[in-house]
């Protein structure tokens, strides 16, 4: 791990003095690379030097008290010294591994996340606009931005389904885990009797697709309709043919949008949710190709998987992919999702490592 963790040092000073020279700061691209895979380095690079005085302070206690000749006081602060560093050394080490475990590549990517209602009708309808408005606050107490796909609303609020795209620093990280089916139970909205029903919900949580990732051929593979906007209501609906049907040939996959009133920009989200589906489907099919990997993750793609209740009566949500019960239903449906998602990454963590420390 030593060797590894001295090659990437010697990787990341290298960038470093790539950065100052003239000719990569004329070049945009070339700068932006650079500086990604500086950002990327720095939290390993800044954990590995604290190691290396960990170890120093370690190695120094340890030529001392091997020297002896020391009087008390001295030698209880040597001692203190040396028990302290050993301690440290043993948490940077474990803190080192999990920095050390592969990156998934679409983790700094911004993400279209699919919610649609499951079984349940309305009452599913009606909870998955609960759970856009839980996206919706997390994203503001992260500062991202949120911006709206296609919806198709049902009269009495809810959402059939809804896409959005989340922009910014980290997003498929932490959201990642969120795909799956979500249930809740709870006494419908919909009825006056006070027995509580189960509904679902299924959300997907795409990485958003670069175009130089998935390259489409509009005029060979694609088959585009337009037609009138329809939903629940609201001014610009079927006055104006701009909600637009994109048809990827290839596959059958079908995407609609008609979000905007202009068709231009509603291709333009129906080919970002495409692209990203398509490449979700790419990456599916190679993570099933690594069998140990598949393992070693939680949950984070399965649409069918069931993940988690929301149960309204007890306050209560519990995620069966780590066994988490809190007691917290309103806070998290206000946006407060840290708790679950940092839980969930430390659980995927674990697995890795021990998927990492079998293989070796």
């Amino acid at each position: 791990m030593l060797d590894k963790l001295k090659n990437i040092e010697d990787k990341y000073n290298e960038i470093n003095e790539k950065l100052m020279l003239p000719e990569t700061v004329n070049n945009q691209e070339l700068y932006r690379n650079y500086m990604k895979e500086y950002k990327e380095l720095t939290p390993l690079i800044e954990k590995f030097k604290e190691y290396q005085k960990a170890k120093e302070s370690f190695d120094e206690a340890v030529e001392l008290l091997d020297a002896g000749g020391l009087d008390k006081d001295f030698k209880e602060m040597v001692q203190m010294q040396y028990d302290e560093s050993k301690v440290q050394i043993e948490t940077y080490t474990e803190e080192l591994k999990i920095l050390l475990l592969p990156k998934d590549p679409n983790d700094s990517k911004n993400v279209i996340v699919e919610v649609r209602g499951g079984a349940g009708g309305e009452e599913a309808a009606l909870f998955a606009n609960s759970l856009y408005r839980m996206y919706t606050m997390y994203a503001a107490s992260k500062n991202w931005k949120v911006e709206v796909m296609n919806a198709n609303e049902t009269e009495l609020g809810g959402f059939k389904e809804i896409s959005f795209m989340i922009e910014g620093e980290g997003a498929y990280s932490r959201l990642k885990y969120e795909s799956g089916v979500h249930r809740v139970q709870r006494v419908p909205e919909t009825e006056s009797q006070g027995r509580i029903h189960t509904s679902t919900v299924t959300v997907a949580v795409l990485p958003e697709a670069e175009e130089v990732e998935l390259e489409i051929n509009e005029e060979k593979d694609l088959k585009i309709d337009v037609f009138r906007s329809s939903g629940a209501g609201g001014q610009h609906i079927n006055k104006t043919s701009s909600a637009i049907r994109v048809t990827h040939l290839p596959t059958g996959m079908v995407v609609e949008c008609q979000d905007e009133r202009s068709q231009y920009k509603n291709k333009d989200k129906a080919l970002k949710v495409l692209r990203s589906r398509l490449l979700e489907i790419k990456q599916r099919e190679h993570d099933n190709e690594i069998a140990s990997e598949r393992r070693s993750q939680v949950g984070t793609g399965d649409r069918s998987e069931r993940i988690r209740t929301y149960n309204y009566p007890e306050s209560r949500i519990s995620d069966h992919r780590i066994g988490l019960t809190l007691y917290k239903l309103e806070s998290i449906l206000n946006g407060n999702l840290d708790e679950v998602i940092d839980a969930l990454a430390t659980a995927d963590q674990a697995a890795k490592l021990s998927a990492q420390e079998a293989d070796n």
